[in-house]
């Protein structure tokens, strides 16, 4: 389910409190029935995009520079006018003259120079058969994977622990569990787990008691593998953080994976690709 109103709505409303979050490709994930559960926690985490240029190359080479000063000073005002509240965080020039990319959050919208039509929906290469607007969502949602608080996540080191993974996972989300499963044929990685308790009422709960144990690794495990929880337990926990830190990252449903490259895949990989994945990984 999606966090935010979809444009039209809010355009009909007169209001842009909040944009559409952008559909994306999810493949074996659990989303809340609900957006409850995350929506009412504050977006507070400082995160590094993994790749931050005046000009960004899609994965197909399309390049798109980010507008002139004065040119994209102009927009953002219009723009704002137009939809009081809305923070522009970037404009950039596209391939359709006369057409801008208006970047809000990780929400791409576009306009002409004047703001007196709004897109929203897929810019298409039809020459190329490309999706522009996918390949440019790729690319900001990327995230420097050294600027994850790692200290916020269940650490489990197999074999050397040299690749890296971080995944956002509910203990109540059957596909996080089929990946925990998958993980267990998989060596010479780290996987920092992070709790995202957003499924079920007693997610958190199951969350706390997991982190709370005397070896939140082995609690993780013997829950996700064998159903086995931990005695009730009550500590200091991360668990809202997460929750603000899931938001800032758009994470929609569980698991969500985030490598050391910078890239994610919202779902539970089968293991062929998982490794795939892991072996294209730097370092």
């Amino acid at each position: 389910m999606k966090y935010s109103l979809g444009l039209a709505a809010v355009l009909l409303s007169s209001s842009l409190s909040a944009l559409a979050q952008p559909a994306q490709d999810r493949v074996l994930s659990t989303q809340p029935a609900s957006p409850a559960a995350s929506a009412a926690v504050p977006s507070t985490s400082t995160l590094t995009p993994a790749k931050t240029p005046a000009a960004v190359t899609g994965s197909a080479g399309t390049v798109l520079s980010t507008a002139a000063p004065e040119q994209a000073q102009a927009i953002t005002k219009a723009f704002q006018q137009r939809f009081p509240g809305i923070h522009v965080d970037a404009i950039r020039i596209t391939p359709m003259t006369g057409i801008y990319e208006v970047q809000v959050g990780m929400d791409l919208l576009y306009t002409d120079a004047q703001v007196d039509y709004v897109l929203q929906g897929s810019l298409i290469d039809a020459k190329a058969r490309r999706d522009l607007t996918a390949e440019r969502l790729e690319v900001l949602q990327q995230v420097a994977f050294d600027s994850l608080p790692l200290d916020h996540a269940i650490r489990q080191v197999k074999g050397t622990g040299a690749r890296k993974v971080a995944v956002f996972e509910d203990p109540n989300c059957g596909y996080c569990k089929q990946l925990d499963r998958t993980l267990e044929d998989v060596d010479n990685v780290t996987v920092y787990t992070f709790l995202f308790p957003i499924l079920a009422p007693d997610s958190t709960t199951k969350s706390r008691d997991i982190w709370c144990a005397a070896d939140p690794a082995k609690a993780w495990q013997a829950w996700m593998l064998k159903g086995e929880l931990p005695p009730t337990a009550d500590c200091q926990t991360p668990i809202q953080d997460n929750l603000a830190l899931g938001r800032k990252l758009n994470v929609q449903g569980t698991p969500a994976l985030f490598f050391a490259d910078g890239t994610r895949v919202n779902g539970a990989l089968p293991l062929d690709a998982l490794k795939k994945k892991l072996a294209a990984q730097p370092g």
